[in-house]
């Protein structure tokens, strides 16, 4: 009787977790100003930790639960949060309206590269990046010191060799945020978004941290300046997942002893 009812209990749990994770709803994106169709806007469940974009028509379909907040972002457009409502999952496809952003663009001046057709004079106009990653074998992951520098060594000796210092205080305070990492690297449709943004806002929302903790947690992982500034958040959503592996190996090793 009682090899019944576990079997009974383990045919039905698949079945709640499903239900805890909502039904698939439809909305529609469009322009607050001319109810026109917004497209490719993009859209994340921050609860859930997956994405889609809107179609042609602005229609847009993912999968939530009542009190699941979807995150819209679109290019010249303000970003809005919306909260899934029961009276949506009860009446189906709701019309979400953006509002676009007035933006004054400055004059930028592009100095293209002038090449000469000489090797050697060539060769000194295109800008160069240097930045250096470090990796020491048996350890899992690289370490970026920056331009080469004197102190660029000693520094990432010093994070590798002391790794509870830095690595505790960028993610010991942080489980719950950090926990989203490998759910945003698993979901396709959110990496396809990150890879062409550059400003962190989705990873902001998602991650429920600031602009200058991002940044802060890169610089304490070694990553240098012109890194932070020039990746964009694909980049940056891996290089942060990277370290964090590398603090939970840490951490489950320093436990062991």
């Amino acid at each position: 009787m009682k090899k019944a009812f576990y079997l009974l209990l383990l045919a039905l749990l698949p079945m709640t977790v499903l239900a805890q994770d909502g039904d698939v709803i439809n909305g529609v994106v469009l322009n607050d100003a001319t109810d026109a169709a917004l497209e490719n806007v993009n859209i994340v469940n921050l609860n859930q930790v997956i994405g889609t974009t809107s179609d042609k028509d602005g229609k847009f379909a993912l999968r939530a639960a009542v009190n699941d907040t979807l995150y819209f972002s679109y290019l010249g457009f303000k970003s809005i949060r919306v909260r899934v409502t029961n009276d949506w999952m009860k009446f189906g496809e709701v019309k979400v309206k953006m509002t676009e952003l007035g933006i004054a663009l400055e004059e930028v001046v592009v100095r293209p590269v002038e090449l000469t057709g000489y090797v050697e004079v060539d060769a000194k106009l295109i800008p160069i990046y240097d930045d250096y990653r470090y990796r020491i074998a048996g350890l899992g992951g690289g370490y970026e010191g920056g331009q080469s520098q004197p102190g660029a060594v000693s520094k990432v000796l010093s994070s590798i060799f002391n790794p509870a210092d830095f690595l505790y205080n960028v993610f010991g305070k942080r489980p719950k945020q950090m926990r989203k990492l490998r759910k945003m690297k698993e979901d396709d449709h959110i990496r396809n978004i990150l890879q062409s943004k550059f400003d962190r806002e989705t990873l902001m929302a998602v991650l429920q941290l600031e602009e200058n903790d991002i940044d802060e947690i890169l610089s304490n992982c070694n990553y240098s300046k012109g890194f932070i500034q020039t990746a964009n958040d694909l980049q940056i959503l891996d290089a942060i997942s990277d370290c964090y592996e590398q603090y939970r190996v840490l951490a489950r090793d320093k436990g062991k002893g």
